[in-house]
């Protein structure tokens, strides 16, 4: 009952708001009857428009022994529709002079359409019909399984990086899904079927399950009325379920996870620790640990190159890695290559006494005072893409997100102290809660 009160006063609360950056970002936000939430982005510079829809439902919500079964419906969104022959959605685009495509990630999947923008209506459509009249046969079933097979081939069994990397995400989740690869487990894949695709779909490819986001050269008024044309009149589905995610118990002990194999070109320690996501009207601890990120690993001006690789002189590349957009706990990474003639005990042991240095020295007035301007200057750039501002808001608010939570998020960035980022260090970098990998080279051996 909640969830519906908050919809309908969201649908009668059709106000533009300003960007905390400046006027040059227009957001208008509110929801369709059937509870289809939409976004619109104003940008007049240029006749362009980017259409978005995207479902609250990725890999981490896929039923249990069912893994991959989000991205690969995703694959066959592309096949038969009532109204489309297979493949005409994208040979429609490009003979309209546009591009299109589709992703899927651990809490969503998102369908986009860049295009000219007196074709919107035309987006609007074809998007709509393959949410509800999707008409597989056996055959797609059979012809896309291989293709999702073969791009596992492709990205992850052929590449000793890519498997390293799902062991280490395996082992970092005790309990959540998030530990299971988005393309799925492959004798996971091999079993899907056509009661598995229509099952996802026919549970979350509704409209009280969907975003759209339009940016571009649109006007509110325009979007809403092709929106209520094409989107609202699909109905909601009545019994979607809640979003309900296995919560991870306390994590108590440091893991370890050694991969070999005889493809490696190059070893490497791998860190990667549990750390908190960005929530709604919460975003200060995300918000330090997105600094943080830059200032121990963003480029060969941050804390772990200095130390590592011009000072120590053990690494040829240090790298921090943080991505706070998630519906739930993200993590917080670190990678140290060394230089030839120091072992990966070195290189581990190397970044753990500069982790402990850094705690204890503190943060760098000057150096945090040039990432924040570096940083403002970013988001400034980034309104001059459609598409990474459609990607923006889309990935927010299927990750719990509000629109209110991507316009603050600038100005909570540059409110954020040196004591937030040495606080929040402390409290993520904690051994209990960490996975450390070595990725190394294994000798061929011969049958």
């Amino acid at each position: 009952m909640m969830r519906v009160l908050a919809a309908v006063c969201a649908a009668l609360s059709f106000v533009p708001m300003a960007s905390a950056e400046g006027q040059s970002e227009t957001v208008t936000s509110f929801v369709l009857d059937n509870g289809m939430q939409v976004v619109v982005v104003e940008d007049h510079r240029a006749p362009v428009v980017q259409h978005m829809v995207w479902y609250r439902a990725g890999s981490a919500d896929e039923p249990v022994g069912s893994s991959g079964i989000a991205h690969f419906l995703e694959h066959l969104l592309f096949k038969a529709t009532d109204t489309m022959e297979s493949g005409e959605l994208s040979a429609t685009v490009a003979a309209n002079g546009g591009n299109d495509n589709a992703f899927t990630s651990y809490d969503y999947t998102a369908y986009f359409q860049r295009i000219a923008a007196d074709r919107l209506e035309l987006m609007m459509q074809m998007e709509a019909d393959r949410m509800i009249n999707i008409r597989l046969t056996e055959r797609d079933i059979a012809t896309e399984r291989d293709v999702i097979l073969e791009e596992r081939n492709q990205r992850t069994e052929n590449n000793p990086r890519a498997l390293f990397g799902e062991q280490l995400n395996a082992v970092q989740y005790l309990n959540h899904r998030y530990g299971i690869p988005i393309i799925g487990w492959r004798h996971e894949m091999e079993t899907l079927d056509m009661d598995d695709a229509l099952g996802f779909y026919e549970t979350y490819y509704a409209p009280n399950n969907a975003i759209l986001v339009v940016s571009g050269d649109v006007y509110p008024d325009d979007v809403r009325a092709l929106a209520e044309k094409h989107y609202g009149v699909i109905p909601s589905n009545p019994d979607l379920p809640e979003r309900f995610r296995a919560t991870e118990p306390p994590q108590i002990a440091a893991r370890r996870v050694t991969f070999r194999d005889p493809r490696v070109a190059q070893e490497y320690v791998s860190r990667s620790y549990l750390a908190p996501e960005r929530d709604s009207g919460a975003q200060e601890k995300a918000a330090a640990l997105t600094i943080l990120e830059e200032i121990l690993g963003g480029g060969t001006t941050s804390y772990l190159a200095q130390k590592l690789q011009f000072e120590k002189k053990v690494a040829i590349y240090t790298g921090a890695f943080y991505s706070g957009v998630s519906l739930d706990n993200t993590t917080f990474d670190f990678v140290v290559v060394p230089i030839p003639g120091i072992t990966l005990q070195e290189a581990e042991d190397a970044l753990d006494r500069a982790l402990v240095e850094f705690i204890k020295d503190g943060v760098d007035a000057e150096q945090l005072a040039r990432i924040k301007m570096q940083l403002r200057a970013a988001q400034i750039y980034a309104r001059d893409n459609v598409e990474g501002i459609a990607n923006r808001y889309g990935r927010a608010l299927t990750s719990g997100l509000t629109v209110k939570d991507v316009q603050a998020w600038p100005d909570i960035l540059q409110a954020v102290t040196e004591e937030d980022i040495i606080e929040a260090a402390r409290a993520v970098l904690r051994p209990e809660t960490s996975v450390t990998g070595w990725l190394m080279r294994a000798e061929e051996t011969t049958q």
